[in-house]
């Protein structure tokens, strides 16, 4: 028998009833909210693509359903260029402050402005920071006359933009030209932004309109910007040729840091430049070149004044001097680095310890490691290896007063986002979510991230939850194991630790069974389809099709074997076969040619893309909180690097007090 209380009118008692995560709902009530499910399905189907007689008719089933509203802007988005302005109005009047309200109203406004209503788009108007928004709004008061300071305030805000612009903005420049606001000085300042961003066709667009002389150098600083050469013996000796020397030759940097440093020698005294501006050339010119590990990368670094140096150089500077091998070098980057940036957190002070420890210095090194021991991250659990010390993990468990849960459990915002993510309107849940957390307190937010986990919607936990060292605690809702058993029988068959695949997972898609990259990489494991594809003949499983790839199991069952492909192509080392999981075997094949012979967390911190690195040391990271969560204490990082994670000692895990802060 079905429960009255599924049928009852009323949204909240529905409410509660959709969002009843009890460990284990009846049979009964499972059933009759999946037939609701189907309900809302169908009248959602009929509001996009059916008629209107067969969405009215399921609609009036609905009335009491909680994402009604949702049905609602369905039916009218769809008939949003031909709708009556009486009709959205209503609806935005009548969900005033909710996100589906917001969302028709941005419908509603590109529809006004293909009509070119300059009325009613004015009217309903809010302040945006889409471009088009922001010309169409320009245009639509100038159509009706409505201009005053605050609309050439506006106008000008728009003209200070180094991006290109819509065409709904031509006529408002046209008219702020004609009322003799553009000036010269404002024309100069649009083509050095142009610059700053990189759109030297821009610059040249723009220099059009200035008188010839001014034309003409115009065009030839965006010829410089596009691709310099040491032709500026013509330019004026000024700040504005010194700002557009730098732009250009730091781009330049990006792509040839040898032919920036020898075009920089030839342009420094004709144009004067100062020592603000060598310095932020030589700061471009060093850290490109360390990125890629030119042979000239430590002169270059040395050349850059102190004054000029940020985290990223330094950093750059440490890697330089580990890729070549030379720790009185490394020592030295590390201690140019500000006292209070290198004693906080584990990073800096683990590659001190180590070269410390090389150098004999025991007693310094196992104070540095001690105290880098006392995070939870990839650096803290290596410091913890070196001084064999337990790892550092502090969790936190979600508040569990009943009120505060029953509260959260028929919270409207948080019924709407959750079930609107069962039933795959992820765009419209986030909506929900991003409008309900703004609104929340610490203790609701967390319990919102509980529930949106319960109800796997796992990513909530990365979204949710703060940067603050108490928050990063929330391991078990950072941290979640939805599918343990598949991910145990497939590392077993794929002879892989369970906590790396895991690990793993959670790197790549917050074990989101639907994410999807841009560039097209698929599920759980984000493979791409023809990775996949290759992964199931060498299998000799069948190949559905793309889709196929957001079944878990099947993902799971792929991927898993794809890191053991990748394990066995790299010699059973687990560093590269993660860094070739991310960025692919070239590279990694190209780094380890490049700098052969390095420790492997030497290795690690130098590989050159800040994606993979960071990539490889959170995935290393993560499984020491996934043995936690599996097993209760965790294979050494130390033993797991060197290949050995089956059958080592375990290290215990301890809360040391006071307590430490999270992996990020």
């Amino acid at each position: 028998m079905i429960p009255a209380i599924v049928f009852a009118r009323g949204g909240l008692l529905i409410m509660a009833v959709l969002l009843t995560l009890a460990a284990t709902p009846a049979r009964a009530e499972d059933d009759a909210l999946e037939t609701r499910r189907a309900q809302f399905r169908s009248a959602l189907e009929a509001a996009e693509r059916g008629t209107d007689a067969d969405f009215r008719r399921q609609r009036a089933a609905l009335a009491d359903h909680p994402l009604a509203v949702w049905l609602d802007y369905a039916h009218l988005r769809r008939r949003i260029d031909e709708a009556e302005a009486s009709q959205v109005e209503a609806f935005m009047a009548r969900h005033h402050g909710q996100p589906a309200a917001a969302l028709l109203r941005e419908a509603w406004l590109n529809a006004l402005l293909k009509r070119r209503d300059w009325v009613l788009f004015e009217r309903h108007y809010v302040p945006s920071t889409r471009l088009e928004m922001r010309c169409g709004h320009a245009l639509a008061r100038l159509r009706t006359g409505n201009l005053d300071e605050d609309w050439f305030a506006d106008v000008q805000a728009l003209w200070r933009n180094g991006q290109s612009l819509p065409n709904d903005c031509d006529l408002p420049f046209a008219e702020f030209q004609a009322r003799g606001r553009l000036t010269d000085a404002l024309r100069w300042e649009r083509i050095e932004l142009a610059a700053q961003t990189g759109q030297p066709g821009l610059m040249r667009f723009l220099a059009r309109a200035l008188p010839t002389s001014d034309r003409q150098l115009a065009e030839r600083y965006a010829a410089f910007v596009d691709a310099p050469t040491p032709d500026v013996n013509a330019w004026p000796k000024d700040a504005r040729s010194r700002r557009i020397a730098v732009l250009g030759l730091t781009r330049l940097a990006g792509r040839n840091p040898d032919a920036a440093e020898a075009l920089l020698a030839l342009v420094e005294r004709p144009l004067a430049l100062g020592e603000g501006e060598l310095g932020s050339i030589r700061y471009q010119i060093a850290l490109w070149s360390a990125a890629s590990y030119l042979p000239d990368s430590a002169r270059r670094l040395a050349a850059v004044p102190a004054g000029f140096y940020d985290d990223r150089l330094h950093r750059w500077r440490l890697r330089e001097a580990l890729a070549r091998g030379d720790d009185s070098a490394a020592l030295a980057a590390i201690a140019a680095v500000d006292p209070a940036e290198r004693n906080d957190g584990s990073r800096w002070r683990y590659f001190e310890a180590r070269l410390r420890e090389r150098a004999g210095q025991a007693d310094l090194a196992r104070e540095l490691y001690t105290a880098a021991a006392r995070h939870a991250d990839f650096h803290g659990f290596m410091a913890a290896d070196r001084v064999d010390l337990p790892y550092a993990l502090c969790p936190l468990r979600p508040d569990s007063d009943p009120e505060l849960r029953a509260r959260m459990a028929s919270h409207p915002a948080l019924v709407r986002a959750i079930e609107l993510f069962r039933l795959d309107r992820p765009g419209w849940a986030e909506r929900e979510w991003r409008a309900l957390v703004a609104s929340l307190s610490d203790a609701e937010r967390i319990e919102a991230v509980r529930r949106a986990r319960a109800a796997n919607w796992h990513d909530r936990a990365l979204f949710g939850l703060g940067e603050q060292p108490e928050e990063l605690r929330y391991y078990r809702l950072r941290f979640p194991l939805p599918l343990a058993r598949t991910v145990r029988s497939q590392a077993d068959r794929n002879r892989i630790d369970p906590a790396w695949l895991a690990a793993q997972i959670r790197a790549e898609s917050a074990w989101m069974r639907q994410a999807r990259s841009p560039a097209d990489a698929r599920g759980l494991m984000q493979l791409l389809p023809a990775t996949g594809r290759a992964t199931a003949r060498t299998l000799g499983l069948p190949w559905p099709g793309a889709q196929a790839l957001y079944r878990p199991v099947f993902n799971i069952t792929l991927g898993s074997a794809y890191l053991r492909q990748q394990l066995d192509d790299f010699g059973g080392q687990p560093h590269l076969a993660i860094a070739a999981y991310n960025a692919g075997p070239t590279p990694v094949d190209r780094w380890r040619a490049q700098r052969p012979g390095l420790d492997v967390d030497f290795f690690i911190e130098t590989i050159p893309f800040h994606e993979t690195r960071d990539y490889v040391a959170r995935v290393l990271a993560f499984s020491v909180i996934y043995d936690w969560r599996l097993h209760g204490r965790a294979v050494p990082l130390s033993d797991r690097l060197a290949g050995a994670a089956t059958g080592s000692p375990t290290r215990a895990i301890v809360c040391p007090a006071p307590a430490t802060t999270a992996t990020p």
